[in-house]
């Protein structure tokens, strides 16, 4: 199932920096994000940075969804940053262009973390990732919440990057589930 591409009037530049911990599903989570983006027609880019010690260790990638040229794969200013963990958050979170998004996954915002000049949405994304059964979904819980509040990319496209990264139809059901609950937990009315 492909999209329908995004209308040639529509311009937008989505410069996504996603981090956390090795393990977390960083990557994964950027990998879905530029697949359903290029599924809608947006020029993406994709660029993962690690440490040598991968898991537990620190871990980002670069997300670029654009309608226009690009001239770099690397996001020095975001303007959506998805913090998986607390170090990620007080890293990167004075890169933030103004008027920019801040997701991060915590119950609130951290002492030192936080700017007014942001829209910020906290939630314990790995806590409700549990609740589905298992935390390796924190990912697709968090991008659930970005979809609701961002509407950035379709339904569709999502389903598509899913299919074409999650092999096992067990883990391809329960990140469907995970987006299902972060798009919940992104408003009042909580996981789904």
């Amino acid at each position: 199932m492909t999209a329908e591409p995004i209308p040639s009037h529509v311009k937008t530049d989505w410069r996504i920096k996603i981090a956390g911990f090795g393990g977390q599903g960083v990557l994964m989570l950027g990998e879905l994000l530029a697949e359903a983006g290029m599924d809608m027609g947006f020029g993406v880019s994709w660029l993962p940075s690690y440490g040598p010690e991968m898991r537990s260790g620190t871990s980002n990638c670069h997300v670029r969804i654009s309608t226009g040229p690009m001239d770099s794969p690397l996001v020095s200013r975001p303007n959506i940053l998805l913090a998986l963990n607390e170090p990620s958050l007080h890293k990167f979170l004075a890169t933030v262009e103004p008027g920019g998004w801040v997701l991060y996954n915590g119950t609130e915002a951290p002492a030192g973390a936080f700017r007014d000049d942001v829209t910020f949405l906290a939630r314990p994304f790995t806590r409700l990732a549990d609740g589905l059964g298992d935390v390796r979904v924190a990912n697709s819980v968090m991008l659930g919440a970005l979809l609701a509040v961002t509407g950035m990319l379709s339904p569709e496209s999502i389903e598509s990057a899913l299919q074409k990264r999650v092999k096992s139809e067990r883990w391809l059901e329960l990140n469907r589930r995970a987006i299902g609950c972060g798009q919940g937990a992104a408003g009042p009315g909580g996981c789904k």
